[in-house]
Formats: C-alpha cells, sequence, structure tokens
C-alpha cells in the first residue's frame, strides 16, 4: 500500500492548489493599483500597493455619507455572524429537546411540519418578513437583522437525530439523581452535543457572514452595512471615466475569508467529530 502513498498526497496537493490558486490570485491582484488591474486583469505576482490598500479599506471613511468604514462592516458581518449562529443553536437545541423528551401528542407531525420549511427558503418569505419587521421598527438594528432568521429546521434535524441516539439510561440516571429537565439538559445533553454544537455553528457562522440579500432590505443606514454589500458597492462604481476600485474590493474579499476561516480551523475537529460520530 505505501507505494501509492506519493501519489495519493500527490493529487492532494494539486487539489490544494486548484481550491487555493483564486484566492492567492484575489490577494495578490489586491496589492496593485485599481488601473492596473483594469488594463492587466489580474495578478499572481504582489504589488506595491498591499498595505496602503488593505490600510485604507479598514480605516478611511467613505459611502454615501463618509462615515463607514471597512472595520465597521467587518464588525458588522461578525455580529450577524455570530449572532445568526449562536442563534440557531440555542432554538434548535430547545426545539429539538421538546420534541424528543417531551412527548406529547402530535410531536412527530409537528417536527415534519418544521421540517417542511426547507421548502421555504428566505428568497420565498423575504416581503412578509420584511412586513413584519418594517411594522415592528426593527428596520437598521442588529435584532432586525438576525431574529428573522433564527428558526433552523436544519438544526432542529440534526440535534433530534443526536437526542434520539443519546441512551436512555443517561435520562433515567439524571431522573434518579433528582435531575429535573433543565439540570438534564443543561448538564447532560449540552456537554455531549458540544460536536454538535460545533458543526451547526460552523455551518450557520459561514451562512450568516455572506448574507448579501436580507441585509440589503433591512439596511438603509450605512452603519449597518455588512462587508458583502461593501464589496458590491465599490463594484458598482462606474461614473464617467472612473474605474471602481478592484483592488479595494479584492482586499475586502480576502478580509471577508478571514473570520469563517478562523472559525473553521478553530472547531475542525469537533466539526468533523460532530458530523461523523454516530456512537454516543
Amino acid at each position: 500500500m505505501r507505494r501509492f502513498r506519493p501519489f495519493d498526497h500527490l493529487i492532494l496537493l494539486l487539489g490544494a492548489a486548484f481550491l487555493m490558486t483564486p484566492v492567492v490570485m484575489a490577494f495578490m491582484s489586491s496589492t496593485h493599483a485599481a488601473t492596473e488591474i483594469h488594463m492587466n486583469g489580474l495578478f499572481l505576482t504582489p504589488g506595491t500597493e498591499g498595505l496602503a490598500t488593505y490600510e485604507k479599506v479598514l480605516t478611511q471613511k467613505g459611502g454615501f455619507t463618509g462615515t463607514v468604514t471597512g472595520t465597521r462592516m467587518v464588525m458588522n458581518s461578525t455580529i450577524l455572524g455570530l449572532g445568526f449562529a449562536l442563534g440557531k443553536v440555542v432554538v434548535s437545541m430547545l426545539a429539538a429537546y421538546g420534541l424528543v423528551y417531551f412527548r406529547f401528542r402530535f410531536a412527530t407531525p409537528i417536527f415534519w411540519i418544521i421540517f417542511t420549511t426547507l421548502l421555504l427558503p428566505l428568497e420565498v418569505r423575504i416581503m412578509p418578513s420584511y412586513q413584519v419587521m418594517s411594522t415592528l421598527g426593527a428596520l437598521n438594528t442588529y435584532w432586525g437583522l438576525i431574529i428573522p432568521l433564527l428558526a433552523s429546521a436544519t438544526g432542529t434535524f440534526y440535534f433530534r437525530q443526536f437526542f434520539k441516539s443519546v441512551p436512555d439510561e443517561l435520562l433515567e440516571a439524571a431522573r434518579i439523581d433528582g435531575a429535573g429537565p433543565v439540570r438534564f439538559f443543561l448538564g447532560v445533553l449540552v456537554p455531549l452535543s458540544r460536536p454538535m454544537m460545533a458543526a451547526i455553528f460552523i455551518i450557520m457562522f459561514v451562512y450568516g457572514w455572506n448574507q448579501y440579500l436580507w441585509p440589503m432590505l433591512m439596511t438603509t443606514d450605512e452603519r449597518f452595512f455588512t462587508l458583502m454589500r461593501g464589496i458590491k458597492t465599490i463594484l458598482q462604481v462606474w461614473i464617467g471615466s472612473q474605474v471602481p476600485d478592484y483592488n479595494e474590493a479584492f482586499a475586502l474579499a480576502v478580509l471577508a475569508m478571514l473570520p469563517p476561516l478562523g472559525v473553521v480551523l478553530a472547531f475542525q475537529r469537533l466539526f468533523i467529530k460532530g458530523l461523523t460520530e454516530s456512537d454516543k
């Protein structure tokens, strides 16, 4: 078997190079001037404008009101991603806990009703969701960005399957020790669910971080603009002979990759364990 290992590693290295080439190209292009990119296309070699470009996108105020910075957009995207992921995990765990351990009538039909909401993505229900948030005065607020997206059929499904795999002996032992529903949930299920929580957190954080359509509808105040909207705004600038700031857009794109990458690297072992472990 050993004679095939170099070939296997060669395939992995080629696959990694294929996936990393666009990222490297975006980073290298961000170190060149916008006019160079406009005339010569993308680059695989470093330029001389890197530090100035990244300092500009992070600190220089811009936009129509001249008040928004790249740092502010990174903060907004982080708040949206963290709020979205943490809220999804908490709501999904509580919903799954109720469906599995509080064996009330019609629990199974209720679960399937929840599961069928996967057929109604955000784009389908975006107008009624916007109307509700507008009526509640939640436009241009963080909670208005986060709360309408918290209900998660996917997270509920995964936690439900996880809780159903937990041995009943743990529940019986908790009852003998006098543990109530809250203590059993916090003291037994939450520690056991850490790998699954990490897996759902990563998926939902990346999904929330990359949101573009919902923040675009919910925010008209530039103080709440996210990084994805900032990239789009830069690329839409084309007035007369003015060239869009491609280097700044690439710099923001590179910055947009870093937090999700950091989250994945930090929780990768728990992520893999949560999606592959079946015996509890």
